[in-house]
């Protein structure tokens, strides 16, 4: 309790002392940051938000264009790839063989329970009008939704499909939670797995996403008075100015703060630095790590909603990021440790990918490689030394990844968005060009998404496995942690000598 007590102090220390974070921090009025494929220069973007498209004008209503319509479908399908099978086996690979199985069907019932209840009152929650921190009941069961209803991109009368849209945050809303059993493998139940994650999606999860994605589109900006009526509807973090192109942190910071707290509240695998716990397959690991690589352009390039100019940065970001960050996780590892390894290269790939996200549709390729370097350095340090300094067993290093990578790349985005520096700059939707850059003013803000992903998670994840304990219990007896979950939780076995 000492440690998590001093570990939240620490964290909120970290994230508020910034100078003024709360009077600096860029007004979402008149500004808007966001994709426009649209204007001449390619523009920021605050990724994958949408709300109710404005009124259509008389003369006639957007129509969603195919090719963007067949991108965002291919998008899709590319994350669902990533967790189905692309994380199960990248996880499975570096457990030991016994749990193979248990990590396999934690992150397939997971994707498959939250994308249920994100079509029930996840998409409504987090996609319509409300207030500053949650959306409505307007969707309710997907009330309303047809093949005819349209949702807004970042381009000023263009439009998707609204069940491709909704299809495609899906996507997010279930593999998110599903990063968190990285934290807490090999030793928790099934059932509790369960529980803690509908809880944890319903008020960690839907009100990030709402605070970070959700505005009232682009059509709306017509002029100050107008974009100022629109901010009214615009979630909390959208309207401070937070640039989050495809989720730093809705997803990583997110997910990686929660898999800390469940680390150090279920406690270290029985035999924790004292057996042997290497990973069971590196070959399993490096085929999924490759399978998410393959399926983040869906992640990170869908995020531009279109098949614009917008993706092509968000694409040629996303890969020469990655290259970057394995080459520095690698040449960092053979210094320090005498050997690269294949667990280091793959784990460099994923810093890489992490750091980018936010950031992907947002800066020049030069400054995507400068992320991935320092995402791998930084990652690396997190992995190797901070999971020593904080004295948890986070089994598959999730904090470490994503939620140092994710913070790093979070706030990088506010240096390297800047035209200065080859960024695409913050789009004005009113003026329709791009808008002088204040990077000190877009430090703040992304210092405001930062502090917010860490502490709300912090707190609902600390919630959440509180009740979970008291009701269920989280951990396994220890004969069954011994015995391996995939035989004592499901009676399987993933290899037969």
């Amino acid at each position: 309790m000492k440690r998590i007590l001093a570990l939240a102090t620490l964290l909120f220390a970290l994230c508020f002392a910034i100078p003024g974070w709360a009077d600096d921090a860029p007004a979402a009025t008149a500004t808007v940051s966001a994709a426009a494929d649209t204007a001449t220069t390619p523009a920021a973007a605050a990724a994958t938000a949408t709300a109710a498209t404005p009124a259509a004008p008389a003369a006639a209503a957007p129509v969603p264009n195919k090719g963007d319509t067949a991108w965002l479908i291919t998008a899709t399908l590319l994350v669902v790839m990533m967790a189905a099978p692309g994380l199960g086996l990248f996880y499975g690979g570096m457990v030991r063989s016994k749990n193979m199985l248990s990590i396999l069907m934690q992150s397939l019932v997971i994707f498959c329970l939250l994308g249920v209840l994100w079509a029930v009152y996840g998409y409504s929650l987090a996609f319509t009008d409300g207030n500053a921190f949650i959306g409505g009941f307007d969707k309710l069961f997907m009330k309303g939704v047809t093949p005819d209803t349209v949702a807004a991109t970042f381009s000023k009368g263009v439009v998707l499909p609204e069940y491709i849209f909704a299809s495609f945050e899906l996507t997010f809303a279930a593999i998110t939670p599903a990063l968190i059993i990285g934290g807490f493998a090999e030793r928790i139940k099934f059932t509790a797995v369960l529980a803690f994650m509908v809880l944890w999606f319903t008020f960690s999860y839907i009100p990030m996403a709402h605070m970070v994605w959700y505005w009232a589109g682009p059509d709306a900006f017509t002029s100050a008075e107008a974009a100022e009526k629109a901010a009214e509807v615009g979630g909390f973090l959208f309207n401070k100015g937070a640039l989050d192109f495809a989720g730093g942190t809705v997803v990583h910071i997110n997910a990686g703060i929660a898999a800390l707290i469940g680390a150090f509240m279920i406690g270290p695998r029985l035999g924790y630095r004292r057996e042997s716990m290497a990973p069971h397959s590196l070959t399993m690991t490096m085929v999924g790590g490759s399978l998410l690589w393959v399926g983040w352009f869906g992640f990170n390039v869908g995020s531009s909603l279109e098949a614009g100019a917008t993706a092509g940065l968000a694409f040629f970001n996303t890969l020469v990021a990655t290259c970057a960050a394995t080459v520095a996780w690698t040449l960092i590892e053979a210094i320090f440790k005498g050997k690269p390894s294949m667990l280091g290269a793959v784990s460099g790939a994923i810093a890489g990918l992490v750091v980018i996200t936010p950031a992907c549709g947002l800066v020049g390729p030069m400054g995507a490689i400068i992320m991935g370097l320092l995402g791998g350095l930084v990652c690396y340090w997190g992995v190797n030394g901070l999971k020593r300094m904080l004295g948890m067993d986070d089994t598959l290093d999730v904090f470490g990844v994503h939620g140092v990578g994710g913070i790093l790349g979070a706030l990088l985005t506010g240096v390297f968005a800047s035209p200065e520096l080859g960024g695409t700059g913050v789009y004005d939707y009113v003026a329709n060009a791009v808008a002088p850059y204040d990077m000190g003013a877009q430090l703040v803000a992304q210092a405001w998404g930062v502090g917010t992903a860490v502490v709300w998670s912090g707190v609902v994840s600390y919630i959440a496995f509180k009740l979970v304990d008291m009701v269920i219990g989280l951990r396994v007896e220890e004969d069954a942690e011994r015995e391996g979950l995939d035989l004592s939780t499901h009676g399987e076995s993933a290899y037969h000598d």
